[in-house]
């Protein structure tokens, strides 16, 4: 069983918990802070929302029925969708650059899932 971590992300009034393994949190925080550097840069008329990362913390347990927990590869491949839609939209920034952090992280948690479930 491997150890995970979750993360606590606020977007306007609305929160999340992503879980992701504890290895590979310290990249999700790092992506975050780098989004939300680069973000007032995109002139695309549609920039997305990104939520802040609030917290990592180790365990959950939801007691409220509004909120779920996410899985880490779901979240990061929701990322990538929100910013892969406003790629041709996008012609001051090179969002390609951004796009490339993000598909890092995916490639790096789809290879750790697929090693994990080798080993089940």
């Amino acid at each position: 069983m491997f150890k995970k971590k979750c993360a606590l992300l606020k977007l306007e009034d609305r929160i999340e918990f992503v879980e992701m393994p504890a290895t590979h949190m310290y990249q999700l925080a790092a992506l975050n802070q780098r989004l939300h550097k680069e973000l007032d840069k995109l002139t695309a008329p549609n920039v997305p929302g990104l939520p802040v990362f609030i917290a990592e913390f180790d365990g959950l347990e939801l007691v409220h029925p509004g909120y779920t927990l996410h899985h880490g590869l779901d979240y990061i491949n929701r990322l990538e969708q929100t910013f892969s839609a406003i790629q041709e939209q996008e012609k001051e920034y090179p969002l390609i650059s951004l796009l490339t952090e993000i598909r890092a992280l995916q490639a790096q948690l789809e290879q750790w899932y697929e090693e994990e479930e080798d080993f089940a």
